[in-house]
């Protein structure tokens, strides 16, 4: 790197101590919520219980066992904001009331026909329209493969030609998402396009351009997303942004990526090359080069830093430092999981950086494999689950210390 952050930025001490204030972190919890954490945590934190209780669940609903309100009062109180998009306006305002905003996401997932995608359409500009009335809702996002056939998705990525069916269905699947990109552009609201498996990504990037060239000509609107633990994720976002220069602002959200487990063991089922960054430290450094390159033009890149990464987020705190970008520069913005990190999300609000939270909603039988592939990925991610626990009993301890639990 030859610019100004290719100067090493030593912040193992600072980086270490920057997201320790349990009291601002969970200063929005109540005394029950933050022991209800501490509970579903727990479970978390130990593999067997975790699979125990996934398991349980899982059976209990191919039972059609009347489980909901179990689930609805644990794991989906925690980690999603209401049942409908009325239903999050709690969540949402009392998020606002520190500073932190929310991203509504629809997380309703396997639905495989024209009348499920335009239904997912509708509700995606539901929260468009939501979020053009609401101070606190900065974004709307949505998956591709809600909007269209992932099958279809398949076959374009892989160069392969299209039955007639199959070419009306992906022209219906960009209708779809034209009318999304359209009404976040008509309201004003950007659009974050979520990344999805490497097998089906192409398509989906495509698209994601095709809107920016049409909707972003003055801001960025349309945001396409950059898995960064793909050995190519670094040269994507720099074609993305060659590609854009003088035509349009590029919209980029960066996260590390979501289906590690599935890539790796399609790739080696299917005997090519995985198409992920052989080791954790690979897949830092790629994540932290992007954030690096997005800063040094962010003249004409508009950044989501998604990230549980407490490095990765102080970091892109000291990059906008160098660049003399002041916290609440609008084009840039760090997001967490609803129900996560929230030493980082709240700590960030708290010193006036922009911080948005992804809050799931849906029907709590709907939610359910995204609530399990949450429990899935705190299990296996190294110390996710521990880190989340410990700063919550920390903060358990510090209220009875002080005599507030």
């Amino acid at each position: 790197m030859s610019f100004i952050f290719a100067a090493v930025i030593d912040m193992t001490k600072e980086a270490a101590g920057s997201f320790e204030d349990t009291e601002i972190a969970f200063r929005y919890k109540s005394n029950a919520a933050i022991r209800k954490a501490n509970f579903i945590f727990s479970v978390v934190n130990h593999p067997w219980m975790s699979a125990l209780a996934t398991g349980a669940v899982k059976l209990a609903l191919s039972m059609r066992l009347p489980v909901e309100p179990i689930i609805r009062g644990t794991v989906f109180d925690l980690f999603c904001g209401g049942e409908s998009i009325e239903r999050t306006d709690r969540s949402v305002a009392h998020l606002g009331k520190y500073g932190v905003n929310t991203i509504l996401d629809y997380s309703v997932e396997g639905e495989d026909s024209d009348a499920d995608f335009d239904r997912v359409r509708d509700e995606i500009i539901r929260t468009i329209v939501k979020a053009s009335s609401s101070k606190n809702i900065p974004f709307s996002v949505f998956k591709t493969t809600g909007l269209g056939s992932s099958d279809i998705l398949g076959k374009l990525n892989d160069g392969q030609s299209l039955s007639g069916d199959e070419h009306a269905s992906f022209e219906r699947t960009k209708e779809r998402v034209l009318a999304i990109c359209s009404k976040a552009h008509d309201l004003g609201v950007p659009v974050l396009v979520d990344a999805e498996e490497t097998w089906i990504q192409t398509p989906i990037d495509q698209l994601a351009y095709d809107m920016m060239a049409r909707f972003n000509r003055t801001k960025a609107i349309v945001f396409n997303t950059y898995q960064l633990y793909r050995a190519d994720g670094v040269d994507n976002l720099k074609k993305a942004h060659a590609a854009a220069a003088g035509n349009y602002h590029l919209g980029a959200k960066l996260v590390r990526g979501a289906y590690m487990e599935k890539e790796r063991a399609r790739a080696e089922s299917m005997g090519y090359p995985s198409p992920i960054h052989v080791d954790k430290a690979a897949t830092d450094a790629a994540f932290n080069t992007g954030l690096e390159f997005c800063v040094r033009h962010h003249d004409v890149i508009a950044l989501m830093c998604g990230s549980h990464n407490e490095y990765s987020n102080h970091y892109l705190t000291q990059l906008m430092n160098q660049s003399k970008l002041d916290p609440g520069y609008k084009r840039i913005w760090f997001a967490q999981l609803y129900g996560m990190s929230d030493n980082i999300s709240f700590v960030l609000a708290d010193r006036g950086y922009n911080v948005a939270k992804y809050m799931p909603y849906g029907p709590v039988r709907s939610v359910m494999p995204y609530l399990l592939r949450r429990a899935a990925e705190n299990t296996s991610v190294a110390g996710q689950s521990s880190r989340e626990l410990m700063l919550i009993r920390k903060e358990l301890k510090r209220r009875k210390a002080a005599g507030d639990a």
